[in-house]
C-alpha cells in the first residue's frame, strides 16, 4: 500500500498527549543527530552544512512520507565511503547528480513493489560490506584522531596506513587526548542515560576546552571556515553525458545501500514497537528525500537505526517525532550554527570512531565465520573488496557471487532419479502415493524430479538420457515435487520428451501442479505429450499406463 504512515496516524486520532511525547522525542533525537550530521558530512568529503541540510530535508521527508511510524532519516556512516569517492573523482556536482539518480532509482523500486524483495538480501553480504565500511571509516579518521601533520590522506587502504606510519611522529597530543576523551564519553554515556547523547557532551566539553585554553588543534573553522546561518536555494549542476554515464554505477550503489539500510532500520523498529511498516512506501519516501536533499546541495539520506532506536526509547510513536527532529536541526543551524565552527576535528574523529565500532557487526562477522562455507566466502569477498578496492565493486561482486552460490545450492537439491519397481530408500513409507505401493508393469520406468526445474538443474535431463541403455515402452515422470520451472527447464524437458518419443517411448507426466501445467501448455509440451498423458497423480498415471499397454 502506497500510503504514508502519517496519514494513518492522523486518521486513527492523534492526541495531545502523543504530540507531547513526539515533541520531546523529536527534540532529543535532533540534538543527537547534530554532531552526527556534521561528522558524516565532513567524513564524506563535503562541508558540515551539507551534512546538516541532509539531516533536515531528508529527515523531514522520510518521516512525513515514509511507511514507518518511527523511522528517523538522515546521513549515515554507510554512505561515507561511496560519497567520499564520488566527491574526489567527480566533485560535489557529480555527487549531486549521483544522489538524484539514486533517489529516482529508490522511488522506482518502491513503485515497482520491490520493498519485500530487497529485505531478503543475504545477511553475509550485508555484514561483509557493513564491516568493511566500518574499517574504512575508522582508517579515514586516524589523521584527525591523532592530529597528524600530513598532507592529503591517500585513498588506498594500504597506502593510507603506510602514510600514517610515516607521519606518526607528528602526533598532536592535545588532539589525541580530545579524541580519546570523546570516544570514551560517547561510548560510555548510554550506560548512565539515554536522554543526553554522549557525543553532544563531548562536543561541548572539547569545544569549550579548545576555545578557553586556546589549544593548538584543528577546528571546523580552521578547515572549512564559517558555517552559513542560512538555507541554500535549490539548484541543478551542469554535467556532461560522459560523467552522467559514469555515475550510474555509484548511483546504483547508493540506491541499494539506502534501500537496504532503511528497510533494515524499519524492521528493527517494528520489532521494538510491535507494528509493521509499509516497505514500498518507505522506499518511495527515501527516493523523494534523496532527490530533495540533492537539489539543496545535500548528500544521500536513509533510515538511521541508532537515531530511530533513540526516538523509540524516548517515546516517539508517530512520524511527527521525526519531523520535529528535522525542525530542531534547522533551528540549530540558523541560530546556533555559528558556534559549531569551534568544534575540534579530533572530537568529530572520536565520534566517528564509535560510529565505526557500532557499524562493525563484529559479533555477526564472527558467527558467520563459523557457519556454512558459502556464507563465509560471500562475507570475506565482500569485506576485502570493500576495504581494498571500493564499495560499488564489493556490492556488485557480492550480489553476483551470492546468486551463483544460491543457484549452485539449488541445483544440488534438484535431481531426476529412477525409482523403478522397488521403492527408493528415501521414499516415505507413510506416503500414500509412494511408488512401492503400486505394481509397475514390465517395460515401464518411473522417474521423479525433486526440486525446482530451472536452468541450474536442467542438465540433469542429459544425465538421464545418457544413462538409459534400454528404452522403456512408457516412462512416467513424476513432478509432484517441482515447485517451479523456468524457460531453460521447459526447453530441456521438451528435448527430453522428443528424445524418448523418437525411440518409441511414451512419456507420462504425473503430479504436475496447476501453475506448472499452464507453463507446459503455453510452451507446447502438453500438446506434444497429449492431454491424457498429463495426470494429476501417480494412481492416474499408472491407470493410463495400463490403458496404453
Amino acid at each position: 500500500m502506497l500510503k504514508p504512515k502519517l496519514l494513518t496516524v492522523l486518521r486513527e486520532g492523534y492526541t495531545g498527549r502523543q504530540f507531547t511525547a513526539d515533541l520531546l522525542a523529536g527534540v532529543i533525537v535532533g540534538v543527537v543527530a547534530l554532531p552526527l550530521a556534521i561528522a558524516f558530512g565532513i567524513a564524506s568529503g563535503v562541508s558540515p552544512q551539507q551534512g546538516l541540510i541532509t539531516a533536515i530535508i531528508g529527515g523531514f521527508l522520510i518521516s512525513a512520507l515514509g511507511g514507518s511510524r518511527v523511522q528517523i532519516g538522515g546521513p549515515t556512516g554507510a554512505f561515507i565511503v561511496i560519497v567520499y569517492g564520488i566527491v574526489q573523482e567527480y566533485g560535489v556536482g557529480g555527487l549531486t547528480v549521483a544522489t538524484l539518480l539514486a533517489g529516482a532509482m529508490i522511488m522506482g523500486m518502491g513503485f515497482a513493489r520491490f520493498g519485500s524483495v530487497i529485505k531478503y538480501m543475504p545477511w553475509s553480504l550485508i555484514v561483509g560490506f557493513t564491516s568493511g565500511i566500518a574499517l574504512v571509516i575508522f582508517s579515514s579518521q586516524i589523521k584527525d584522531f591523532l592530529g597528524l601533520e600530513m598532507g592529503a590522506v591517500p585513498a588506498n587502504f594500504i597506502e593510507k596506513w603506510a602514510a600514517y606510519g610515516k607521519h606518526f611522529s607528528s602526533i598532536n597530543l592535545y588532539a589525541a587526548a580530545i579524541a580519546i576523551g570523546t570516544a570514551t564519553i560517547t561510548f560510555l554515556m548510554p550506560r548512565w542515560t539515554t536522554k543526553v547523547p554522549g557525543s553532544l557532551i563531548a562536543i561541548l566539553l572539547s569545544t569549550a576546552a579548545v576555545h578557553f585554553f586556546n589549544l593548538p588543534v584543528e577546528t571546523i573553522e580552521s578547515k572549512f571556515g564559517e558555517i552559513p546561518a542560512s538555507f541554500p536555494s535549490p539548484s541543478l549542476p551542469a554535467i556532461d553525458f560522459q560523467t552522467f554515464r559514469h555515475l550510474l554505477s555509484p548511483a546504483f550503489t547508493i540506491a541499494m545501500l539506502g534501500a537496504i539500510e532503511s528497510l533494515l532500520s524499519a524492521v528493527v523498529a517494528d520489532g521494538m514497537i510491535g507494528t509493521s511498516h509499509r516497505s514500498n512506501m518507505e522506499l518511495v519516501a527515501q527516493g523523494a528525500a534523496n532527490i530533495a536533499s540533492a537539489l539543496f546541495g545535500g548528500i544521500p539520506a536513509t533510515g538511521a537505526i541508532a537515531r530511530t532506536v533513540t526516538n523509540i526509547k524516548n517515546g516517539g510513536r508517530s512520524p511527527v517525532a521525526g519531523m520535529v527532529h528535522a525542525v530542531v536541526l534547522l533551528l540549530i543551524m540558523l541560530f546556533v550554527g555559528k558556534w559549531a565552527k569551534l568544534i575540534p576535528m579530533s572530537c568529530l574523529a572520536g565520534i566517528l570512531l564509535v560510529v565505526s565500532y557500532n557499524m562493525s557487526e563484529w559479533k555477526s562477522f564472527a558467527s558467520i565465520l563459523k557457519g556454512p562455507k558459502n556464507d563465509v566466502l560471500i562475507l570475506l569477498v565482500t569485506f576485502f573488496l570493500t576495504v581494498l578496492f571500493d564499495l560499488t565493486l564489493a556490492i556488485e561482486v557480492g550480489m553476483v557471487l551470492a546468486a551463483f552460490l544460491f543457484m549452485r545450492r539449488m541445483a544440488k537439491l534438484s535431481n531426476i532419479a529412477s525409482i523403478g519397481a522397488v521403492a527408493d530408500e528415501e521414499e516415505e513409507t507413510e506416503d500414500p502415493d509412494a511408488t512401492a505401493k503400486f505394481d509397475i508393469p514390465p517395460g515401464v520406468e518411473v522417474y521423479e524430479i525433486n526440486g525446482p526445474l530451472f536452468f541450474g538443474a536442467s542438465h540433469n535431463f542429459k544425465e538421464v538420457m545418457r544413462q538409459l541403455e534400454v528404452y522403456p515402452k512408457v516412462l512416467v515422470l513424476r513432478m509432484r515435487r517441482v515447485p517451479m520451472i523456468d524457460a531453460t527447464g521447459l526447453y530441456h524437458l521438451q528435448e527430453f520428451v522428443k528424445f524418448l518419443q523418437a525411440r518409441k517411448t511414451t512419456v507420462i507426466l504425473s503430479g504436475v501442479h496447476p501453475a506448472i501445467r499452464q507453463e507446459l501448455e503455453a510452451y507446447g509440451i502438453v500438446g506434444k505429450i497429449g492431454q491424457d498423458n498429463v495426470t494429476p497423480d501417480i494412481r492416474t498415471a499408472l491407470q493410463r499406463v495400463q490403458t496404453l499397454l
